[in-house]
Order: C-alpha cells, then sequence, then structure tokens
C-alpha cells in the first residue's frame, strides 16, 4: 500500500495537468500580415520636378504626392486655347453678311445703276419724240432701248449682290464651322487634363510605403512614382485545413495575434478561397506543411489594422474559441 506522501505527490500532479490543459489556448491558424498597396502613378510622361513625400511618411487624402514639370503642358494648352478661340470666331462669322463697308460699297454701286437707268430712260423718250419729227432715224430708238434695257438689267444684278451680302453662310457651311468649333474645344479640354495630370495627390489617407524615383530623372507614362498604403488596407492572410475550412464564412469573426501587437485583433473574414492548395505561400508551422489548405483573409477595423504589418506572421484564431479559452498567466 502507498504510503500517505505518494498519495499527495499524485494529486499534485493531476491537478498540475488539468491547469495546463486549462490555461492552454486552441490552435492557431499561421498566416501573415498583408497590404493592399496602391501604385500611384501619372498617366503622362515627363521629368519629376517635385517628390513632395518620403517612404514612411502619413498623408492625408488629397495631399500632393509628386508633381512633373508641366511647362510643356501649359504651352500646349495656350495653344489649344488660341485654335479655340480661332475656330470660334470663324464659326461666328459663318452667321454674319458681309462687312457693313463691303455692303455700302454695293448699295452705291447701285444707287449709281439706278441712276443710268433712269438717264437712259429719258433717253430713249427724248428719241422717241426725234423720231416721230423725222429728225434721227429709228436705229437710234433701238440704241436707246438697248441702253435702257442693259442699264435695267445691272439695277437687278445689284439688288441680288446686295441681298446676297446681307445673308449668313450655308447651313452646311455653319454646321462645319460649329464642328470646327467644337473639335477645338475638346482638344483643350484634353489638354487642360493633360496637365492637371502632372500633379498627383493621395487618393486616401495613409502611410506612404515607397518612392521610386529622384527628383529631375524621366518618367515613362504610367510607371508607379509612389506606394503608398491607405487606412484600413491591411488586412490577414491565413490557411485553414480543409477539414476545418467548411465551418467558416465570410462575415465570421476572427482575433489576430503577432508578435509586438499587444492584445489580440479583432478582424472578419472577407475572403475564402475557392481552391484548396498544398503549400501555402509563406507558411510558419511544420505541423502544418504538405497538407490540404485553403487560404483565408480576414480584415480589422482601420484603426487596428495600423497594428499589423505587411508578411508580419500571425495566429489566428476562431473567436468563439479564443473568447472560451482562459487568459494565460
Amino acid at each position: 500500500m502507498a504510503s500517505r506522501p505518494s498519495h499527495i505527490a499524485l494529486w499534485a500532479l493531476c491537478a498540475a495537468l488539468v491547469a495546463g490543459c486549462a490555461e492552454r489556448q486552441p490552435p492557431a491558424w499561421s498566416g501573415y500580415g498583408e497590404g493592399d498597396y496602391v501604385y500611384v502613378a501619372s498617366p503622362v510622361a515627363g521629368t519629376l520636378a517635385t517628390l513632395a513625400v518620403q517612404p514612411g511618411q502619413d498623408v492625408a487624402s488629397g495631399a500632393l504626392l509628386f508633381a512633373l514639370d508641366a511647362d510643356p503642358e501649359r504651352a500646349a494648352r495656350a495653344e489649344s486655347e488660341a485654335r479655340l478661340a480661332q475656330a470660334v470666331a470663324q464659326a461666328t462669322n459663318t452667321t454674319k453678311g458681309r462687312r457693313s463697308d463691303e455692303i455700302a460699297v454695293i448699295e452705291a454701286q447701285l444707287a449709281q445703276a439706278r441712276a443710268q437707268a433712269e438717264l437712259a430712260a429719258a433717253d430713249l423718250t427724248r428719241q422717241q419724240q426725234l423720231v416721230t419729227q423725222g429728225f434721227i432715224t429709228p436705229a437710234r430708238l433701238d440704241d436707246a432701248r438697248t441702253a435702257l434695257a442693259q442699264a435695267r438689267s445691272r439695277v437687278s444684278e445689284l439688288q441680288a449682290s446686295l441681298q446676297v451680302a446681307r445673308l449668313p453662310s450655308r447651313s452646311d457651311e455653319v454646321q462645319a464651322a460649329r464642328a470646327q468649333a467644337d473639335a477645338a474645344a475638346q482638344a483643350l479640354r484634353q489638354q487642360q487634363w493633360r496637365e492637371q495630370q502632372m500633379r498627383q495627390s493621395a487618393p486616401a489617407a495613409g502611410r506612404v510605403a515607397d518612392t521610386y524615383y529622384r527628383v529631375g530623372e524621366w518618367i515613362n507614362a504610367g510607371t508607379p512614382v509612389v506606394s503608398l498604403l491607405p487606412d484600413g488596407a491591411t488586412k490577414a492572410r491565413f490557411f485553414v485545413p480543409e477539414v476545418e475550412v467548411g465551418a467558416l464564412a465570410p462575415g465570421q469573426a476572427v482575433t489576430i495575434q503577432c508578435d509586438g501587437c499587444g492584445a489580440p485583433i479583432a478582424a472578419r473574414i472577407t475572403r475564402i478561397a475557392t481552391q484548396a492548395e498544398y503549400t501555402p505561400p509563406v507558411i510558419y508551422s511544420n505541423a502544418q506543411r504538405a497538407k490540404l489548405v485553403f487560404m483565408v483573409e480576414a480584415k480589422p477595423d482601420a484603426a487596428d489594422g495600423r497594428r499589423l504589418k505587411p508578411g508580419q506572421p500571425l495566429d489566428v484564431r476562431h473567436a468563439s474559441a479564443a473568447a472560451s479559452a482562459p487568459a494565460s498567466r
């Protein structure tokens, strides 16, 4: 029969084992921090004139990130403005008749033609009287009639010219001139947009992750100059075994723990991969190697997201399991 001290030692050992099991947290899913970076570029090429931020700097939404040399674009805009003014003037001109001075010349010519017609009519009357009296031959009377007809034709011609001079251009010409003016306006609008794109601002508040060029360097169109990690753009990416992923769904709560993060970070599942994989891109547990796992993403609140660093190893647990586990000493 065992002695009483042996019974006491056995009970103490069992109590220690039970306490250790109670303090042990549920298994965690291994993962890492991930960030959805925004790569800010200009859609037009140019020389980098201003770099207003540095890596690690916090910026507000709308803050200037960089600016390219805009002198060539400003010159092109001034040219577009001049072309627009020319096209508008031409379009306006088609809605008017000739200038007042030109119309005055035609009116003067018409007045002269009318006077000549009146003179020819009076001469014809005199010639008719002279023919009746026998002083001239009938051939002279025919000449007078011809001169009167010519004078009246000249009057009709100048009246028509005056009417045409007061008319605007034909409808097709007016429409073509307006189309040219509209094309010039759109060209100016495009040039103004190009000039605006020479300055790029932060699309959202966040932290500058990196810059890729120095002032004075040539930047090709579409080439990123600054990478920005917006607030709320960090998330946890972890890997769940195939036998456990069926219990997860988007919107479920999880807790994230990492070295130096302090208290666990609350997050919600935003994505569950539709295909399994055998080897996660980054793995921190030998026990999970060569297992069939699904990639899962969970996103914390923007404030807590700043505590996560992209690439940082993480331990993720289901929120209900983490809450039921006793706090470690």
